[in-house]
């Protein structure tokens, strides 16, 4: 399902990286390779790769200024990073720099195959129909127009962008913070509460029983999961 999909490597370590590359391409990824984060950025910007694999410890601009710069212009490619630092408190801080998956060396390159296809999965946006049923809603997205039991149901801009990015993503578990990155992308001035409140929202207008949600589920521990 993946092949074919663009990685951008940046590491330094030219064993590392010549053996992620080889690896990638007999999987049957395109790869580019960068040697540091200005070359990455700039290979960034002229190859647009669908994710990145992302060392920290990197000369001049190690990988969390990569992945902050990336993140603060609003670039929401996943990014992989790699480290030999695997405490805790490494691995939280770069995911809250942004980055998707964090793994540690060594690792084996059958768990960084799994992740990559895990985490390409999960960012995996499929447009939806521009007539959208499930239940008795009937969404049409070109219309910006949502009908229950064939009556319209008004929908502010943000409540119709966070019900799209459910539909888009159906079945597939989604974390407070990944709402926010996609549908708020990330605006400072929203938390992950303000994610609970719109789901609130979507479940009194569209669910029969919203305290018993059929379509909108709470994952406990993780977020929610569209499953319309």
């Amino acid at each position: 399902m993946h092949k074919g999909k663009k990685i951008l490597i940046i590491e330094d370590d030219l064993h590392m990286r010549v053996g992620i590359q080889d690896n990638l391409e007999f999987e049957g990824y395109q790869v580019i390779c960068a040697e540091n984060g200005e070359e990455g950025l700039e290979l960034f910007f002229q190859e647009r790769p669908d994710l990145i694999i992302l060392d920290v410890m990197l000369p001049n601009m190690d990988g969390t200024d990569v992945c902050r710069k990336l993140r603060n212009e609003k670039n929401h490619i996943p990014i992989i990073m790699l480290s030999v630092r695997g405490s805790e408190i490494d691995k939280v801080l770069g995911l809250e720099t942004g980055a998707d998956d964090y793994m540690t060396k060594p690792f084996s390159i059958k768990e960084l195959l799994a992740r990559i296809k895990a985490v390409l999965r999960r960012f995996e946006i499929k447009e939806p129909e521009q007539l959208y049923r499930f239940g008795d809603v009937e969404i049409d997205f070109l219309h910006h127009e949502v009908k229950k039991n064939g009556e319209i149901i008004e929908f502010t801009a943000k409540e119709l962008d966070l019900l799209k990015c459910f539909v888009k993503n159906r079945s597939v578990p989604l974390t407070r913070e990944i709402l926010l990155d996609k549908v708020w992308e990330l605006d400072s001035d929203i938390t992950t509460r303000t994610v609970d409140n719109h789901v609130m929202k979507l479940r009194k207008k569209l669910e029969e029983v919203p305290d018993t949600p059929r379509f909108f589920i709470t994952i406990y521990g993780v977020g929610y999961k569209f499953t319309g």
